[in-house]
């Protein structure tokens, strides 16, 4: 399996499009591959931004900073899925966020424009391409809102088991593995690490759950 066809496996961007189309689809949308390592990059607050970027290997960070230098994580993003789509597509102009390299990675960067204007072909899988980006930002909506429901609960307890009550839902089972360390988890409900590391040993000593690293298992939800 070659790069374009991996792509086209991996990303809901590029769905309901034959793999054979893919090269000339990235070519006509004027794509650009870069490479990272971990820790770097991508863009910080403030660029100026008018690509949308897609995961081809490795996994990033979508973080915000507040004017105290307090950070916040949040997504954590792996192969196949964007970043940027939202901002870009509202006109925004200027990032609100910064995107780092979790792990090496390997990105496309393709314009915004040349998504919403049709080649001169009017290819199907341009169209085709359109509508699987309106899905992504549909989809991504839905977990906005999700996240707001897990940092509007009112103590820490009740944000770490309504995140984990999510993973639960998400994969049908009471044990599942985190993307994130205890510090990336933290920074994502936006807690004290220390005082999110004493309520999980609290919720372990109370037969609540089991945990080890980012692997968790929920025995009394």
């Amino acid at each position: 399996m070659d790069k374009n066809t991996e792509i086209s496996v991996k990303s809901t961007l590029f769905d309901r499009i034959d793999a054979m189309d893919l090269k000339s689809l990235l070519s006509c949308l004027g794509a650009k591959r870069i490479k990272k390592a971990a820790g770097e990059t991508l863009w910080a607050a403030g660029d100026k931004v008018t690509t949308i970027g897609m995961i081809v290997s490795g996994r990033l960070q979508v973080i915000r900073e507040d004017v105290a230098g307090n950070r916040a994580i949040i997504a954590e993003l792996g192969a196949g899925e964007l970043f940027g789509e939202s901002f870009v597509c509202a006109g925004e102009g200027e990032s609100p966020v910064s995107v780092e390299a979790v792990s090496d990675c390997e990105v496309i960067f393709i314009p915004l424009q040349r998504i919403l204007t049709p080649c001169s072909a009017a290819c199907d899988f341009h169209r085709q391409l359109v509508s699987n980006l309106l899905k992504i930002i549909s989809q991504k909506n839905m977990l906005l809102n999700q996240k707001i429901d897990i940092l509007s609960r009112r103590n820490l307890r009740d944000k770490l088991m309504a995140y984990f009550m999510l993973q639960m839902e998400n994969l049908r089972k009471n044990e599942f593995e985190i993307p994130f360390s205890r510090s990336g988890l933290a920074d994502y409900l936006c807690v004290d690490r220390s005082a999110m590391s004493r309520e999980l040993g609290k919720m372990r000593d109370e037969g609540i759950l089991e945990f080890h690293k980012n692997w968790f298992r929920i025995i009394m939800p």
